[in-house]
């Protein structure tokens, strides 16, 4: 039986929130192990003079506990 983990994070992109997710598994994968998905909760972006600065997710990233 496994037993599994689940993380909120934050993450920011000035390309994309697809961008912004890789990201924030990347950065995650650096201390976890076994993660096993990720689940978008919320999408936003910050504006600058009428356009689209940066990207920016909350995800959960869920990962197996040894």
């Amino acid at each position: 039986m496994a037993v599994l983990k689940v993380i909120e994070i934050l993450s920011s992109s000035d390309e994309s929130w697809e961008d912004a997710t890789k990201k924030a598994v990347a950065h995650a994968g650096k201390s976890l192990k076994n993660i096993r998905s990720v689940y978008v909760k919320e999408q936003s972006a910050a504006i600058t003079n009428n356009e689209v600065t940066e990207f920016r997710v909350n995800v959960k990233i869920t990962f197996e506990v040894d």
